[in-house]
Order: structure tokens, then C-alpha cells, then sequence
């Protein structure tokens, strides 16, 4: 009886203390800042020329739904890119890229990324990328990117395994900056 007592009383209570998954903790954190845009600097990796050093970094928390929140990143003038995440049901997060040109439509190189391969921490997610990804750009197939988020920073990482190529971006989340307009490809 003892038992069978305990278990009616303190195991309830036991499953309700537990907390949701890392991925899904992170998820909730991003979707705190939809609709908010902030700036990036450079952290790591870059350069001259590389077409992101001495432009203005700019993220946008643009749609949140239960499995899908899309961030556009401008840079400069520059509104080609958004980082498409999707949540599954296993609680695992996609990350897309997904890039398009002045007129909306799909660059021949878009849509690579990679899948969580678990549910990760609330602070940070990784994502190794996946056959997709490999088959179309060959050389990335040895990419992971990871993304950072706590209360006062947002991190998008790359590191291309196996060499030097490490790039990763800043943005400062205690500072909201007013948000360029649609990506490109966006109907409004």
C-alpha cells in the first residue's frame, strides 16, 4: 500500500519537474525575439573581401510557428539569405539555408543544411550537414553549423571539419535595430 502510494503521489510530480528537451528550450528562446531585428559583428573568420567584413550584419526574426521560425540575414544591402529552422517531431531542429536572388527566385545553391542529431542543450544546437548538402556542394559536406542563444547574444557558427574555415557571427541581443525590409523571394 505504502507504495503503491508513493507512486500515485510523488511520481506525478516527478514527471513534472522534468524539463522539456535542450531543442525545445532553445526553440522558445528564438521565438521570445520574433518580429525584433538585431546587429552582428564578425566574431571569427573574417576577411577582406569575403563579402561580409565591413558590411552591416543584420539578423531578423521574421516568422515563428510551432515547427518553423525563418531569420532572415542581411548583409549590407544584400537580402539573399535566411536561415530556415524546423522543428520535427522527434524534437530535433533542421537547419536550411535558404538563398535567393534579387528576383525571388531559388540560387542554384540553396536549401543545404543539416539535421540536429540529438536535442542538444537550450543554449546551443549543432547541425552536421546532411546528404542533401553533400551532394550539392561537395566540399561542405564535412560542415558543421551551430547556433548560440541566451539572453544577450545570438551566435551562427561554420566550421568546415578538416581545415582552417571557421566563420561565425555575433549579434547583440539587448539592442533591437530597425529591420530592412522582406528578404528577397518574400511576398511582402
Amino acid at each position: 500500500m505504502k507504495k503503491l502510494l508513493f507512486i500515485l503521489l510523488v511520481v506525478p510530480f516527478h514527471l513534472m519537474a522534468q524539463e522539456a528537451p535542450g531543442s525545445v528550450q532553445f526553440w522558445e528562446t528564438l521565438k521570445n525575439h520574433c518580429g525584433k531585428s538585431y546587429e552582428g559583428q564578425i566574431a571569427s573568420g573574417g576577411k577582406e573581401g569575403d563579402g561580409f567584413t565591413g558590411e552591416k550584419l543584420i539578423m531578423h526574426v521574421r516568422a515563428c510557428n510551432d515547427n518553423e521560425i525563418r531569420i532572415p540575414f542581411f548583409v549590407g544591402d544584400d537580402k539573399s539569405r535566411t536561415w530556415v529552422l524546423t522543428m520535427n517531431a522527434d524534437n530535433l531542429i533542421l537547419l536550411k539555408h535558404d538563398h535567393r536572388l534579387k528576383d525571388g527566385s531559388e540560387d542554384a545553391v540553396t536549401q543545404y543544411g543539416g539535421l540536429s542529431p540529438n536535442t542538444g542543450l537550450p543554449g546551443i544546437q549543432f547541425f552536421p550537414a546532411d546528404q542533401f548538402t553533400a551532394d550539392l556542394i561537395g566540399y561542405a559536406s564535412n560542415n558543421v553549423w551551430w547556433i548560440t542563444v541566451d539572453e544577450s547574444s545570438f551566435t551562427y557558427n561554420l566550421r568546415r571539419i578538416g581545415t582552417d574555415r571557421l566563420f561565425s557571427v555575433k549579434f547583440d541581443l539587448t539592442k533591437e535595430v530597425e529591420t530592412p525590409g522582406a528578404p528577397w523571394g518574400s511576398e511582402d
